[in-house]
Parts: structure tokens; sequence; C-alpha cells
């Protein structure tokens, strides 16, 4: 749904990508890269962005609203000039990487492209070596890109376009304050595009502040609902722990998400599991960001079963094709309750929810379920689950390497001395990740083995790295 004024009467009666005025290279593009026609949020905001329009956008997460303002950024960029043209800003440096991977996989036709993340957690004397010649699009988290801002490595005179990703997500992790030191440094003259997953008052603030005559697109009223199973079961404090395994060896899929409500409970009930040989890890806020990259990266790949996780610290999380989630405690509010189990049923397919409810706690259920009328959370018994562990042992071991981005690799240099000279099957490899200084592939369980021999004992690129399976 569009709402539109008499400057942008826009309708999007066409899918296809070729009936937009997108340049021929991008479009080439998006045929190779297999996207056949656009999503609902593309089909509404596209041609608005196109156009010129500032826009406020209202989508779920995995609508593909990245590409829509990464096609409508690309379009209008000048390579041949190196200014900063657009600026992305994003509530978390994993969501930031994520937007920079697409729009540099919306990119590859243009050459000489430079699309820069800007976030905290990575040296800032290696970022200031990278600003010194402009990019052409900076990604980045609020904090990072101020402080950029304000040493004066950062020059936004040209700016096109500035778009605020999961905006009500900055907005709860209190990057207010940032947000409007960040726009003393736009231009006025600018496109400027919001997008949220929920609308509270406080994004219409920031819209009527910093957008003009913007065109509001809500598309969450004609997405697919997502199909998701919602269960909460009774347990006591006391046996809380083991009921969650039962949970899990229950309901649980190849890839499992729990969350708690503090850093305290996530690292005790990793251990636990851990002790119940489930292959389990915690996200929260006492890792650093190479333990942080290293956690997200084995539960992408596969290689770990179960992620448990607080909800600031899952902020910015995208990982398809999630099975399950469960709630080891249900949380305060009703809202966060909705963006935990909106991480399955995606797509099409069908999802579970599970909440361990204890009796202190039946009122934030109560609570829940009058905000979500439609929920129907049912109560469920556990049920003794006859199947083993077998559906929670991950069919692949990660294997990490001493090098990354900084010593040229490349995932193709990886495939290509894991498979080399009678080595382990193409098809036996996984998600490969990169980092400025490591590097992550994941592999076949039985082949582990010989694959850390391939990667250890013979030159990539001229240079030995090690490797060893991260477990």
């Amino acid at each position: 749904m569009i709402q539109s004024t008499a400057k942008y009467q826009i309708l999007s009666s066409s899918k296809n990508f070729s009936d937009l005025k997108l340049k021929p290279g991008l479009l080439g593009n998006l045929a190779d890269l297999g996207y056949a026609e656009m999503t609902l949020v593309q089909a509404e905001t596209l041609p608005l962005l196109l156009a010129g329009a500032d826009v406020l956008a209202r989508a779920k997460t995995g609508s593909g609203k990245t590409a829509a303002f990464g096609l409508g950024i690309l379009n209008r960029l000048d390579v041949s000039t190196f200014k900063v043209q657009a600026l992305v800003l994003c509530p978390t440096r994993e969501l930031a990487d994520q937007v920079a991977g697409e729009i540099r996989r919306l990119a590859r036709s243009i050459p000489n492209i430079k699309v820069l993340s800007v976030c905290g957690g990575a040296p800032l004397r290696d970022q200031t070596a990278s600003l010194q010649r402009s990019p052409h699009i900076i990604v980045g988290t609020p904090g990072r890109v101020h402080k950029h801002l304000r040493s004066g490595v950062i020059d936004l005179g040209s700016l096109q376009t500035f778009v605020l990703d999961e905006a009500d997500r900055m907005l709860d992790m209190g990057f207010m304050d940032e947000i409007d030191a960040i726009l003393a440094y736009v231009p006025a003259k600018r496109q400027t595009l919001l997008f949220s997953a929920t609308y509270p008052e406080a994004i219409a603030d920031i819209s009527r502040r910093v957008q003009c005559e913007p065109q509001t697109v809500d598309v969450t009223d004609d997405e697919q609902p997502a199909q998701i199973v919602q269960t909460w079961c009774s347990v006591t404090h006391e046996n809380r722990n083991a009921e969650l395994v039962r949970t899990l060896r229950a309901w649980g899929g190849a890839l499992n998400l729990v969350f708690c409500n503090t850093k305290v409970d996530c690292a005790e009930v990793a251990r636990h599991l851990q002790s119940e040989n489930i292959v389990a890890i915690a996200l929260h806020g006492d890792l650093d960001q190479a333990q942080r990259n290293r956690v997200l990266v084995r539960f992408s790949n596969r290689s770990a079963s179960v992620l448990i996780a607080t909800d600031v610290a899952a902020r910015g999380l995208d990982v398809k094709d999630i099975d399950a989630v469960f709630n080891y405690e249900l949380p305060q509010q009703p809202e966060i309750y909705v963006h935990r189990i909106g991480r399955t049923g995606r797509a099409g397919k069908t999802g579970a929810a599970i909440s361990l409810v204890e009796d202190r706690e039946m009122w934030r259920l109560q609570e829940i379920e009058k905000s979500l009328p439609d929920s129907n959370i049912q109560q469920c018994g556990i049920p003794d689950a006859n199947r083993g562990d077998e559906t929670l042992v991950p069919s692949m071991t990660t294997i990490q390497i001493s090098g990354g981005r900084k010593n040229k690799l490349r995932p193709g240099d990886l495939l290509g001395a894991l498979t080399a000279q009678g080595g382990i099957p193409g098809d036996a490899v996984g998600k490969i990740d990169l980092f400025d200084n490591v590097s992550y592939v994941a592999v076949l369980n039985k082949h582990v083995p010989k694959a850390v021999r391939q990667l250890s004992d013979r030159p990539i690129k001229g240079r030995k790295y090690r490797a060893r399976a991260r477990t």
C-alpha cells in the first residue's frame, strides 16, 4: 500500500525488474543473481526511489528491502567521483556487514565501486586509512560513523541518499542522539529513506524532522503471514534447564535459537546443553568481536545446532531457515516476543516457537496473548522424544584458517586448496566466511581430518597457513 501525494503518482502493477528504469548493467547482474521478480516491498518502493522520493517503508526482516534501497542508491551513483554519495545507518555491525555485502553483490557490474563498512569493534586506524580515499557508499553503525565525522575523516558534502535501516531497532538501542548528531553533517538537499518493521510514534517523529513529503509504504498486511506453531510449557525454577533439553529433543531441528533475558543465563544454559552433548554456543555482551564473529559463523554455517542469545546480542542476526525458537524465559514486552518468534517460519516455511513458563511468569504470557489476539499460543506437555539427538547433531564442522582478506585470500582459494590433488569432494564444502585476518570454512564432519591436512600442508597463494577445527 502506498500513500502518495500528487507529486508521485506511481502504481506498482509490475513485478519485473526490467520494467524499471534501471541501468542495463544492474539489470543484467540481477538476472545473473537469479532475481526473477520483485518482492512486495521492492515493487512498492523501487519506482518511488528511482523517482527521487523520500520513502518511509514498513516491511518485515527478510522482505528484500536491502535490495530495494541498494538498487536505488546504485542507479544514481556516479562511480567516477570518489566522494561519499550514500550513507546507510544500521543498528548493529552484523546487519551493517550484511547490508554492505548485499550492495556489493548488486554492484558487481559496476567497475571500481567502493563500499565500506564503518562499525564499532574494528580498529579506528584501519578504518581511517580506508576512508582516506572516500568510498562511494558507507554502511555503518551510528556511534562509529559519528566518531569519524567529528574527526573530519568522513565528508558528507556530496551525499545524495541517506538511509536509516531498521530504524525502530536503532531507537530501541538508544541511538537517537547519535543520529541527530550525524544529521548536522548531512546536506539539506538529499533523498532520505526510513525502513522499519514497526511504526512507533517515535518513527513518525523522525520522519517529520528528516524527510520531505515522504511516501509511506506498508506491505506488512499484504505479506504472507508466517506459519509459526506457538506453544508454551509449564516449568519450575528447578527443572527449567532439564525441560529445555526435553523441548529441544522433542521439537528442535537443525537450527534452533534459544532466547534468554540475561547474559548470565545465556552462559549457564550453554554450559548445561553442552553437558548434555548438544552442540550449543552462546551469544551475549561479554564476547569480543572476534568471538562474536566466530559464534555467528558456526551457527549460520550449520556447525552448531543451538544458539543461545540475549535480545540485544541477537539484533542484526539474519540466519535463514531457523527451525524453532525457544523462549527459555518470556520477555517482559510483547513486541520483543514478536521479534523473537519472527526469526522462524520465514519465506513460506513452517516454524515453531516454544516458551517455558513458570507460574510466576504467567502474567507475561497473558500480556502477550492480550496484545496478540490472533497468536493462538497453546499449552502443551513435553513429549518424551524417541528420536534421540540425531536431529540436533550438526552435519558440518567449522575449520579456522589463520589468514583472511588482508592476505588477499578469496573463497575460491580455500575451495581450491581443499579439493586439489585428491582432496575432499567439492560438495563436502559448505559456507566460507572471510574476515580481515582469519577465515572459516564449513566441512562435512567425516571429511574434517583430511580437510585440515589439505589446508595446513599445502601453500595457498604461495604461503602456508594454520588450520584447525573449531568445536
